[in-house]
């Protein structure tokens, strides 16, 4: 948390104080870009966003206990003016996490990115790492350039490890915000087709993840899966050494991987004799079960990054098998299991590409024996010029997969369902819908006990939005409130 003075805010960023602020005013809380988080002692960085401009908040913020608004143009509130409150918060987040280095030298950065998996692996590391000490890994996808310094402004003296998730959009952002938070530890999980249309090719991804690890010293980690020749390539452009993870290659492994009827996973952690932390202690060897409560084989993957990641951070192997025991996510919609009126539904609607969606489907399939299947899917976005033909393929595999039945939402995704179509062994079992409305219309008629229903399309496909009308019509079930977070970059 901030324990710093208006005046103090206004020489780091710059700024100049404004609306009869003293200089004085003591900022004890953290920095909210929503007026409605402000608590007591809170800094309200007025941020202009795409559809809100917090500056028509501070009134608002200050009456909820702010002690001092952040803002980038004239105001009526004791305030820091600032030429761009985005860069403020970065230059604020800087000084924190110095300050937080010089006051607790055990302190321990963490940093996530890969074309998906990101926040299930952020979750998941959090998990264990609070066993050993006060953790920072917050719920949701704070992995831009205005969620992580928010999350890196939450640093406390007390701090033990900052797990920081890191997205991008473009060659330069993961730099960008490696600048803002150097790591000590960096783990990539993977290179994929997320936001290929963004990017131009899966190389121009690689390169931008890649830039996590080349933000290391040669004091700091990187944790790189074995079994991701883009990911593992990247040991050359690591200044510091690298620790690797896989099933079937890599330092630290994961063996007799498992799904069980609820296509839970689990396997065998294995450790090598002759690892060490990032500290330089020995890493404790041997074979230690991991059984954590999460649906899908891809997150197998996830749970050894984490894994991989903790050990390097000094965490004890038995300890950290065990944190994972029965273990779920704490962000809502990757895989989230929602049961009501004996119907599973699936609510894996938070993201989407190719990869996600194919691993998505398979679990659906695991499911699916003796019972029926129903695949709800919509548009994978900013998928490129070769949009089509991914989308067509995710619709030919749902016949593959023998789904009993689909539907496709919204024009974007109708190439799923045109795949399906052509794919030959479909009939009726494929059908287009128009609006994710009508979706939920179909779905409270259709659906009977004994079904499974995978729920799966990027955030702004909207598919979100089916899971709380469905559980609430199927009964027994109150969906948590939908809060928004720091966005969805890859």
């Amino acid at each position: 948390m901030l324990q710093i003075t208006a005046r103090e805010i206004a020489d780091i960023t710059g700024g100049h104080l404004v609306a009869g602020a003293t200089g004085d005013e003591l900022v004890t809380g953290t920095a909210r870009i929503d007026s409605r988080d402000v608590a007591a002692g809170d800094l309200f960085a007025a941020f202009a966003g795409e559809h809100v401009d917090g500056h028509e908040y501070v009134a608002a913020a200050q009456q909820a206990g702010a002690a001092l608004s952040l803002v980038s143009r004239e105001t009526t509130v004791p305030a820091v003016l600032v030429g761009d409150v985005r860069t403020a918060l970065w230059d604020l987040a800087r000084a924190q996490l110095e300050r937080a280095r010089g006051e607790n030298p055990e302190l321990v950065v963490l940093a996530i990115t890969g074309s998906a998996g990101k926040t299930g692996a952020k979750d998941l590391l959090g998990t264990i790492l609070r066993t050993t000490g006060e953790t920072i890994a917050p719920a949701g996808s704070f992995n831009n350039e205005l969620g992580l310094p928010l999350t890196v402004l939450r640093l406390t003296t007390g701090t033990r490890f900052l797990v920081l998730e890191m997205g991008a959009r473009g060659i330069g952002h993961i730099a960008q915000l490696t600048s803002i938070a150097r790591p000590d530890i960096s783990l990539v999980l993977n290179v994929g087709s997320a936001h290929l249309g963004e990017f131009g090719s899966i190389e121009a991804i690689a390169r931008a993840k890649g830039e996590l690890v080349e933000a290391l010293t040669p004091a700091g980690r990187a944790v790189l899966n074995a079994e991701d020749r883009l990911v593992s390539a990247m040991a050359e452009r690591s200044s510091a050494p690298v620790l690797t993870w896989g099933f079937t290659a890599g330092d630290v492994r994961g063996q007799e991987l498992t799904l069980d009827d609820d296509a839970r996973v689990a396997f065998t952690l294995v450790v090598p004799e002759g690892l060490r932390t990032l500290g330089g202690t020995p890493i404790t060897a041997g074979r230690f079960a991991v059984r954590p409560d999460l649906m899908g084989e891809h997150q197998a993957a996830n749970v050894l990054a984490a894994l991989a990641a903790a050990l390097s951070a000094g965490v004890d192997p038995a300890a950290a098998a065990a944190a994972l025991e029965g273990a779920k996510l704490a962000s809502g919609q990757r895989m989230e299991a929602l049961r009501a009126g004996g119907v599973l539904v699936i609510n894996d609607a938070y993201n989407a590409n190719p990869d996600s969606m194919r691993q998505a489907l398979k679990t659906l399939a695991h499911l699916g024996r003796g019972r029926r299947t129903v695949a709800v899917l919509g548009e994978m976005l900013e998928m490129g010029p070769d949009s089509v033909a991914l989308h067509d393929g995710i619709g030919r595999l749902v016949v593959r997969l023998n789904i009993s039945q689909l539907y496709v939402i919204g024009d974007g995704a109708a190439p799923i369902h045109h795949g399906a179509s052509l794919e030959g062994s479909f009939g009726g079992e494929s059908e287009y819908l128009d609006t994710v409305d009508e979706a939920i219309t179909v779905l409270e008629q259709t659906l009977a006990p004994g079904d499974v229903v995978l729920l799966k399309s990027s955030r702004d496909a909207g598919l979100r939005q089916i899971a709380r009308p469905l559980i609430e019509h199927l009964g027994r079930y109150e969906a948590p409130e939908e809060r928004a977070d720091g966005g969805d970059d890859a």
